[in-house]
């Protein structure tokens, strides 16, 4: 009876992790741009015996791209700036740093997926709980390769939080203070929220301390992968999706067919398929498998791009005929309860995706900005971004020893003819990271 039962529960186990797996590949494609996808076929294709890539047609490219353009054709010498450039991120980097040094197998597969889930400031982006879950190791070995990670450079990569960041930093830097250390690991909710006067109480320090203690802070880096982000405007942006306008119409194409296809090597296959060995035909059953997975999330990919881009044209259509001033407030949720997806799933769409319009070509979170204030001198709107640049202003322009609160912000603003409520203002405040007032007063 207990040997009947065995052979069930294993394949209910089975079955639940391959679906993990497909469902967690799927999510990652579509948060590619076209150039991390290209790299991440040219993966695939050195892993997976059964793929094979086939370069797009530049002839067929070079016609197509001359069918649409209303300036002319270009010359062909221009083919090699949309070549894209090879930008070297943080993960090249801390993945560089590893290749002296000896890994198991096991080791290996967790350090690539540990950098893979690494976001572009250096940050982990993945628990070591359910890192362990999704490749279905013991959280003990998880732990070690994060270890290893964030001993590497530069300081503070594969923090988990900001906190964890920044005592990663201190600890290698022999001029920290020792308060910097202590405020960081044990107090720093207190320390974060300015309630200064009492945590000099209680660490028996005066408030020049702390403010000298911040100020070393001041100088760490919160986003140790930052630098490492290519600057997208010395570079050629590749569009995803082309709009074009004629009359009264709007004609969206998806522009997927520069990137490279992928074939699947069916005589070699079926050469694999003739031997015996147990052993080979499981390999070739889990690389046909990772075939159907990558063809299934290509698909699926190709799909949500083209229906978020048609929303955004739906929802944006003045801009296409006006220009950016035509710009309605949009949000990403309300793209998604339109097509029922998750909000999560239209802003891993949209990242790292541009739009070729007739006004040139935009990042598509371009089409997400937020509301609008109304003015109350000349009952024009005046767009989030610049209300933001004028709170930024008067914020860099504040005594710093009396710092503006957000009521003499909305007062300020209102002189100039822009109403906007207090809440407005705290919000805006906060996605610009400025702190409260009483966080940037200084004790001097």
């Amino acid at each position: 009876m207990n040997m009947q039962m065995k052979p069930g529960l294993w394949q209910q186990q089975t079955m639940k992790l391959a679906m993990t797996q497909e469902l967690t590949q799927a999510i990652t494609l579509l948060q590619y741009s076209a150039q991390e996808l290209a790299a991440f076929l040219e993966t695939k294709s050195a892993e997976n015996p059964f793929i094979q890539l086939e370069a797009p047609d530049l002839k067929a490219l070079y016609k197509k791209e001359r069918s649409r353009s209303k300036e002319g054709p270009p010359e062909e010498k221009n083919w090699i700036e949309h070549i894209a450039d090879s930008s070297y991120t943080i993960t090249d980097y801390v993945q560089a740093q590893f290749q002296l040094k000896k890994l198991t197998a096991v080791q290996k597969r967790i350090l690539h997926f540990l950098l893979n889930n690494m976001d572009e400031n250096g940050y982990m982006a993945i628990g070591r709980r359910e890192a362990a879950e999704l490749l279905g190791e013991s959280e003990g070995e998880i732990q070690v390769m994060l270890n290893m990670i964030k001993w590497m450079e530069p300081a503070g990569v594969g923090a988990g939080s900001l906190q964890e960041c920044l005592l990663l930093q201190v600890e290698r830097r022999l001029d920290a203070p020792f308060l910097a250390e202590v405020i960081l690991r044990r107090h720093f909710t207190e320390f974060a929220n300015k309630t200064w006067k009492p945590l000099a109480r209680q660490l028996g320090v005066e408030l020049k301390d702390i403010q000298q203690a911040a100020d070393f802070i001041k100088t760490l880096n919160p986003k140790p992968g930052a630098s490492f982000q290519h600057n997208s405007s010395s570079c050629y942006v590749r569009p995803d999706v082309s709009v074009a306008v004629a009359g009264n119409f709007i004609e969206v194409h998806l522009l997927d067919d520069d990137l490279p296809k992928v074939v699947f090597e069916k005589k070699y296959f079926n050469e694999m398929s003739s031997y015996e060995d147990k052993e080979i035909k499981r390999f070739i059953r889990e690389q046909e498998k990772d075939y159907q997975w990558l063809m299934r999330s290509l698909e699926q990919r190709r799909q949500t791009i083209e229906r978020v881009a048609l929303k955004i044209v739906e929802k944006q259509r003045a801009f296409f005929f006006q220009g950016p001033d035509a710009l309605q407030p949009l949000t990403m949720k309300e793209i998604a309860d339109e097509l029922s997806v998750h909000e999560s799933t239209v802003s891993r769409t949209v990242r790292g995706k541009y739009m070729q319009t007739p006004f040139g070509t935009c990042e598509l979170k371009s089409f997400f900005p937020s509301g609008m204030a109304a003015s109350q001198t000349t009952g024009e709107t005046a767009s989030s971004n610049q209300v933001k640049s004028r709170i930024q202003t008067l914020v860099s322009a504040e005594d710093k020893r009396k710092p503006l609160s957000d009521q003499a912000i909305c007062s300020a603003l209102l002189e100039e003819g822009i109403s906007v409520s207090r809440r407005t203002v705290a919000k805006y405040r906060e996605q610009l990271n400025i702190p409260s007032s009483s966080k940037r007063r200084r004790y001097e």
